[in-house]
């Protein structure tokens, strides 16, 4: 038992510090997936929608052949499935993705913003952890479960792309979205490669983490096999809806004996230190409020998007959008769809406003 003890603490520091590298990264590179969506949307920019689609062919490409290797069972990650939730995961996707524009941010870019001293982030993380709770175990979960949930495909064989019969789809996609964002000579830059293949590299290593190093075929009390430190039961990357709001959980319950320290919200917390640390090594830190009431209640309201809809989508732009979308699960291409999808309208609904204040100014 002490070699079991030992061994989880292991697998929850190797989180631990692949979230403060995540969280360091993603500080120092600016990279967010919102923030890429933007930028195409805004600006015809699509440096950093490269950054994503390089980090997401690093790490199919790795979870391919951890899997080939014999590292890894796809069939027992969080994403793996025989149920296409199409209704779920489109109409989460939206609502996260929208939820995310009007609230600065997804839930990896709350951490970070709260490590740089942003407190509007602080109170975003607040609230969409008690959504997500809520929609996990509460009052939206209930309805959640009524609705949503009971829209679904039966797909024996898996809900993954690899349906489509072809050998090593995983390599042959994840090549194919390097290409295209390494064929780009303005890509070539130090943030850029460090945010694609940093990132990307990181979603490998908690697999491996999770998948083969915490990994233990009979525990001695239940003779079952187990993946140590993980909430689900199952083999986890990176994610950060129902890790926020575990970590509350785990905050306001602390005595329980019952609530433990999981991979999630051990990488919740690198992130924030992770982020504080760039932050003040490059003197960008500095502490940041709301403007105004109305600032308050628009992240507000997309926090409880964020909360309702990651869950109901099984993800946000890191636990669908990279860690998902790495095990080529159907349910995280319907996921990341919706939340492009919610974030574009999001983001047109937001300069027509501008143009209108505008106009009456």
């Amino acid at each position: 038992m002490n070699e079991l003890a030992t061994l989880a603490k292991e697998v929850l520091g190797a989180f631990f510090v692949g979230g403060l590298l995540l969280g360091f990264i993603s500080q120092r590179t600016h990279f967010c997936t919102m923030g890429a969506i933007s930028d195409v949307v805004n600006l015809g920019d699509w440096t950093r929608a490269r950054q994503w689609a390089c980090a997401v062919g690093v790490a199919m490409v790795g979870f391919a052949a951890l899997c080939d290797l014999g590292w890894l069972d796809p069939s027992k990650t969080l994403y793996a499935s025989d149920r296409l939730m199409w209704l779920s995961t489109l109409v989460g996707g939206v609502m996260f993705g929208y939820g995310m524009v009007i609230a600065s941010g997804c839930g990896n870019k709350a951490l970070v913003r709260v490590g740089g001293g942003n407190l509007k982030s602080l109170v975003v993380l607040v609230v969409m952890g008690v959504s997500a709770f809520a929609t996990l175990k509460g009052i939206t979960a209930v309805l959640r479960v009524s609705t949503v949930d009971t829209v679904f495909v039966s797909i024996p064989s898996g809900a993954n792309l690899n349906i489509l019969g072809v050998p090593g789809l995983g390599y042959v996609v994840g090549a194919a979205l390097l290409l295209w964002a390494l064929c780009h000579k303005d890509f070539w830059t130090l943030d850029s490669l460090l945010a694609g293949l940093g990132v990307g590299g990181l979603v490998v290593a908690m697999w491996w983490v999770s998948g083969h190093l915490g990994f233990v075929p009979e525990h001695p009390q239940t003779l079952d096999a187990v993946y140590l430190g993980t909430s689900s039961g199952r083999i986890e990357a990176l994610n950060f809806v129902a890790p926020v709001a575990y970590t509350l959980d785990w905050l306001m319950f602390y005595s329980d004996t019952t609530k433990v320290l999981s991979t999630g919200i051990v990488s919740v917390a690198g992130v924030i230190i992770g982020s504080a640390i760039s932050a003040v090594q490059t003197q960008t830190f500095r502490w940041e409020g709301f403007a105004d009431p109305r600032d308050l209640g628009q992240h507000l309201i997309g926090s409880v998007l964020m909360g309702v809809g990651g869950v109901t989508a099984m993800g946000c732009t890191i636990g669908q959008g990279l860690s998902g979308m790495s095990t080529l699960s159907l349910n995280a291409v319907l996921a990341l769809a919706g939340i492009v999808l919610g974030a574009v309208v999001s983001l047109r609904h937001q300069i027509v406003r501008l143009e209108r204040s505008a106009a009456c100014a």
